[in-house]
């Protein structure tokens, strides 16, 4: 399997697993509307894997495009997809916005998909749909209960690939992510959000002065300091898990799902810490109201990951927060700069 579509394909995850594929000689067809992108972000990862890509402007939820596209690049092994809006809060206040452009796109995606004979999917969803878990760490085999709209699409996009797959016989691994973070080493990709409703994002502009301080949603959660606990992953590590997907599209039949995380869990205050310490001054932060479809604690259980993917993650916190600023550093104003 050589020839892959990745959807969403100028985005942040995508950019660094963009990187990935190239460095293994997988040949890429890369597709985005551009909604919450930059093809500046595509030349980058051009001159660091010093390979081309082949770029198409265009959005799934268009079939006619979309089409266009798979007649443009016959043969295409598989694909990634990538493509969807992804802030829980902003889910909450446009929940139709949410359900059209993640639903709507990825049937139009799978629907081409079927049309042109490409049966080998790798499925970018999220930790969100296990929603507030009775316990942690969590595994794969733990119940579905998303708590917001943008769960519930991922829940929804999952459901769809698998009937899908049962239906069709397609091959399919679903990779549910905890809270990728960091940046590539070079410095020169990173995450650069129009408005960052992510923790670590937020921080950075913080500790950049560009914004006045972090906004704490709530510390009167049942954690170790009353903030919320996510299980962090550097961006790179999981980039990597995505390359091992496809390699167990190439060598086995099914449906996989398998949580992409470390094990464990930092607090938002913890994350802040960090931070404060690697730029070298305190974040300022002020404490909120709770967020609605937030839950208190989330961390995952990659054991299944580890032993049938050959996956683990292998950067730390120390490692997520440098790679955060050194990226917010050299780019104070994102892909902008």
């Amino acid at each position: 399997m050589k020839k892959l579509l990745i959807t969403g394909g100028a985005g942040y995850i995508a950019s660094h697993t963009n990187i990935e594929l190239l460095s293994e000689s997988y040949d890429l067809v890369i597709v985005d509307n551009l909604c919450n992108s930059t093809t500046e972000a595509i030349k980058r990862v051009q001159d660091i894997a010093r390979k081309e890509v082949r770029f198409y402007e265009a959005d799934i939820r268009d079939g006619k495009a979309l089409g266009e596209v798979f007649e443009k690049e016959p043969n295409i092994d598989g694909v990634i997809h990538f493509a969807a809006l992804k802030a829980v809060g902003e889910s909450v206040e446009k929940p139709l916005k949410y359900y059209e452009n993640n639903i709507s796109g990825s049937l139009v995606l799978y629907q081409t998909m079927k049309k042109y004979g490409v049966k080998n999917i790798v499925f970018s969803s999220s930790a969100t749909v296990y929603g507030d878990p009775a316990s942690v760490p969590v595994d794969e085999s733990f119940p579905i209960k998303a708590t917001n709209p943008y769960g519930h699409t991922k829940t929804m996009m999952e459901q769809i690939l698998m009937d899908t797959a049962h239906a069709e016989n397609w091959n399919v691994v679903i990779l549910r992510y905890f809270n990728p973070v960091g940046a590539h080493p070079s410095g020169r990709i990173g995450e650069d959000p129009e408005y960052p409703f992510n923790l670590l994002p937020f921080v950075s502009q913080v500790a950049a002065g560009l914004r006045e301080k972090v906004i704490v949603f709530g510390d009167d959660w049942p954690t170790i300091d009353g903030t919320g606990v996510r299980d962090y992953i550097h961006v790179v590590d999981l980039a990597k898990a995505h390359v091992k997907a496809i390699e167990k599209l190439s060598s086995d039949r099914g449906v996989f799902v398998y949580n992409i995380g470390t094990g464990r869990g930092y607090s938002v205050l913890e994350m802040i810490k960090a931070f404060s310490k690697v730029c070298g001054h305190e974040v300022p932060y002020e404490v909120g109201p709770r967020r609605d479809g937030d839950v208190a604690s989330v961390y995952g259980d990659p054991t299944k990951a580890n032993k049938e993917l050959g996956w683990q993650a292998e950067l730390g916190l120390e490692e997520m927060v440098e790679s955060a600023w050194n990226w917010q550093s050299k780019n104070p104003k994102g892909y902008r700069s």
